[in-house]
């Protein structure tokens, strides 16, 4: 069987008019629902939109990590050197009879090109943005300027951010799953959330002439602490993916029917090694899944017990407490979830809502951090 290539720019070309055209809808949309509105208006409702459809853009790759689906196509950008499966279904045979049980399927590759496809559209939307406001700035007199500004380095980081989470999908594929290449993938489809996320708060601030919500220095840190808390626990939950531990403890509270089950925390938690494998190239033992699985367990006992007080604390702020219920909600949502992941034999919509659920509360808490600030903060 001849050995894939790995990177074939052939099909990069019509897959990026792809991604325009599926672009080219939610433009459309937002200019004829605000074609009579402010420039500020329109560009807050193209980057909601954006928010909105990057939310479902994690939403789906996690589903085509957790369906297997990430080799589905084995070369990038397109799928065996061509822009869909339609095209690439020969190649998707022989491979399929070579590999019986292995990760190339029709349905799996369009499920992972279909991923594709929408983190272009995506990256053209962000594009749009970033390009909408470097206009705004050299045209004065386009959009108003009053304190909080949105600024030019929000957009364009976004959109340096979105090219450099375009090279973690390539390398996803073509390295293999490699954990810490796919953790990283998931950690900055987070990261791409908070950027467009802060862009929302503050053009909505823009547009309304609001300040932030000036709270306590005790409260900005544990609002500090807990996303800090909440970033390492995704991590964790990435890396229990990504290395296939969920089911390494099937009961709660107990793991293995101990507290304290046999695990192998060095070898779990090396970093730079492939899938399945040790860095010395051995295999991943048990004992190393179960240190992977149990780490991110005792983490969430903190995390929701800290994000518990923090949703307690910002109750008490009547202009927060929309942003305090929707913490405890996620809360409940992630521990059932989470439960169920581990007792019912790792669901696919248990697990899907569980990534949803994290990402959710990373847009809360960006999105409380944004609306809030410090008494020496609002006194600048």
């Amino acid at each position: 069987m001849p050995v894939q290539t790995l990177y074939d720019l052939s099909p990069l070309v019509p897959m990026m008019f792809a991604g325009v055209a599926l672009a080219m809808g939610p433009l459309t949309w937002v200019w004829l629902r605000n074609r009579r509105s402010t420039p500020l208006r329109r560009l807050q409702a193209l980057t909601l939109l954006t928010l909105f459809l990057t939310f479902d853009l994690v939403l789906f790759g996690a589903f085509t990590r957790l369906t297997d689906s990430g080799l589905g196509c084995p070369d990038w950008p397109g799928c065996y050197g061509h822009a869909s499966p339609f095209g690439a279904s020969a190649d998707i045979e022989l491979a399929q009879v070579a590999q019986p049980t292995g990760p190339v399927t029709p349905g799996k590759a369009w499920v992972e090109m279909i991923h594709r496809y929408l983190a272009t559209a995506v990256g053209v939307l962000i594009m749009v943005i970033a390009g909408a406001v470097w206009l705004a700035r050299m045209a004065p007199g386009r959009m108003p300027q009053r304190p909080p500004s949105i600024g030019v380095w929000w957009p364009t980081l976004t959109l340096i951010w979105v090219c450099v989470q375009g090279g973690f999908g390539a390398l996803t594929v073509t390295m293999k799953l490699f954990p810490a290449i796919v953790t990283m993938h998931l950690l900055g489809g987070l990261l791409l959330l908070a950027l467009l996320c802060v862009q929302v708060v503050r053009l909505s601030q823009l547009e309304e002439n609001r300040t932030p919500v000036v709270v306590g220095r005790g409260l900005r840190r544990l609002l500090a602490l807990s996303t800090a808390l909440l970033v390492v626990q995704v991590a964790l939950g990435g890396w229990v993916s990504t290395n296939y531990a969920v089911l390494a403890c099937t009961d709660f509270p107990l793991c293995q029917n101990r507290w304290w089950p046999m695990m192998d925390f060095s070898q779990g938690f090396e970093v730079w090694r492939e899938l399945g494998m040790t860095g010395a190239g051995e295999p991943l033992t048990f004992a190393a899944l179960t240190a992977i699985h149990y780490a991110h367990r005792m983490m969430a006992f903190v995390v929701l017990t800290v994000l518990g007080l923090l949703a307690w604390r910002l109750n008490r702020v009547p202009a927060l407490r929309r942003q305090s219920r929707l913490i405890a909600g996620l809360v409940g949502m992630q521990l059932t979830t989470g439960l169920s992941t581990v007792v019912l034999g790792w669901p696919l919509l248990a697990a899907v809502l569980h990534t949803g659920g994290a990402a959710a509360l990373v847009l809360i808490l960006t999105w409380t951090l944004i609306a809030s600030a410090s008494p020496a903060r609002a006194a600048t």
